[in-house]
């Protein structure tokens, strides 16, 4: 065997099904998080810390798993258990954060500005992306052990497709329970139906797809993969001391790929933190948290995210075609952040709530590249790599660290740039600024 079998069409897919779910789980997460804070009392200047547990969380457990299942081996698989562990910690802190607001905690501030309910919020937003993180490490793991580099850039892509499709769920789930007659608003402090309910279906969504992955991958062993030349070659490259030089290190790799992550998941954490507030203040005209524009704001964020999941699910199925018609991976991924860039600056101008449709779609295709290049290139460069997991994990690095530098400095560029919309048309500056670190990438031959 010359290298790792292909695979089929329906194998690929059962490889990231799972992603679907937990996707869906990031999603209400990601859409939701600043509105239910801001519910809750937080002050505008505070939201961007709130969103520092998450990527902190990723940042130490995604290496720990890493690290793990390259040491773990059962009857269930190498990466699936904790696939499973995960998801089933994810569904039950899934259920407890929407309520954050309906416990009778105390809304008086109990320490650094935090009210009781916050806190529990707080915890629970914790766990919750502590449990998406041990959810979601194996699956981009599991693309690396089993597919080969002819594959590599399809299997991504369709793991792209399902992350956005989920994507694209979970961010409607509140408009469409609104739609349906569930209560959009509640009392001051408490959370609306929508948004609990909301939780609740997308966590029996997670697990049921989990289920179905954990039913129908069957991972390679380890005597398997000792078998396969692939992994005898990297073996040998990895003890000796002579590289080629015409093959960038892994560690050249994973930095040049880093500076591109900082600026571009620096730009989507301002998105996530201050689109609901500015949507709000462009479209509704209200910056007041408790009232029924603002709660109107915050589903109307879940369907422009959902737009931008459709982009990036669009684009995705385009990226392998893109790729080849202008013969570089790179140029595909720099066009890709470009044009996400000129999506998010283009809402400085916007006033009407259905005109974000097109800057969303253009969103998306920046976070589409984001989700697929960076782990072809760099799981190209660990083909057959025995610490694959390991390297992976660490690379996760290169997604929370730029969230949680720009996480601190968010209420400072908040004041300095002076409204929320602002903060869009900075998220966008950074992803152009990222099309351009592109070219330092240095890819395995």
């Amino acid at each position: 065997m010359k290298q790792l079998p292909s695979l089929k069409l329906s194998q690929l897919i059962n490889l990231s099904f799972g992603f679907f779910g937990v996707q869906i789980a990031y999603a209400l997460q990601s859409a939701n998080i600043s509105r239910i804070f801001a519910t809750l009392g937080a002050d505008p200047h505070q939201l961007s810390f709130f969103w520092i547990l998450p990527p902190l969380m990723g940042m130490i457990v995604q290496p720990i798993i890493g690290i793990l299942s390259d040491k773990t081996w059962c009857r269930f698989g190498r990466r699936i258990p904790y696939l499973f562990i995960g998801a089933i910690i994810a569904v039950a802190v899934m259920i407890m954060l929407p309520n954050a607001g309906s416990l009778g905690l105390t809304t008086q501030v109990v320490c650094w500005g935090l009210t009781g309910s916050m806190i529990f919020g707080l915890f629970s937003l914790m766990f919750l992306d502590t449990s998406i993180n041990i959810a979601m490490q194996p699956f981009k793991m599991m693309v690396g052990d089993m597919v080969n580099e002819e594959q590599k850039t399809q299997a991504y892509s369709i793991q792209s497709f399902l992350c956005n499709l989920g994507s694209v769920v979970g961010y409607l789930f509140p408009y469409i329970f609104t739609f349906l007659g569930v209560q959009n608003v509640a009392p001051e402090g408490v959370i609306p139906n929508s948004v609990i309910y909301s939780f609740y279906i997308g966590a029996a969504i997670l697990i049921a797809c989990v289920i179905y992955t954990t039913m129908n991958v069957k991972e390679y062993s380890p005597e398997q993969l000792e078998a396969m030349p692939e992994v005898a070659e990297e073996k040998q490259e990895t003890g000796s001391a002579v590289t080629s030089a015409k093959t960038p290190s892994i560690g050249y790799t994973f930095f040049s790929i880093g500076l591109v992550q900082f600026f571009c998941w620096a730009a989507f954490m301002y998105m996530w933190s201050y689109s609901t507030g500015a949507i709000a203040e462009m479209c509704w005209g209200t910056t007041d948290t408790y009232s029924a524009g603002y709660q109107e704001a915050g589903n109307w964020n879940g369907v422009v995210y959902a737009l931008q999941a459709i982009g990036s699910v669009i684009w995705a199925a385009c990226i392998p075609f893109v790729s080849r018609a202008l013969h570089s991976d790179k140029l595909c991924y720099a066009l890709s952040l470009i044009l996400g860039g000129l999506g998010f600056i283009s809402m400085m101008w916007v006033t009407n709530q259905y005109v974000l449709f097109g800057s969303y779609l253009l969103v998306g295709c920046g976070w589409a590249a984001m989700l697929a290049f960076p782990f072809i290139f760099f799981t190209n460069a660990l083909q057959g790599n025995p610490k694959m997991g390991t390297y992976l994990g660490l690379f996760n690095c290169t997604i929370c660290l730029p969230q949680i530098v720009a996480a601190v400095l968010g209420g400072t560029f908040l004041g300095l740039v002076g409204s929320q919309v602002n903060m869009l048309v900075l998220s966008g500056i950074l992803l152009i600024c990222g099309a351009a670190a592109v070219w330092n990438i240095k890819m395995k031959k």
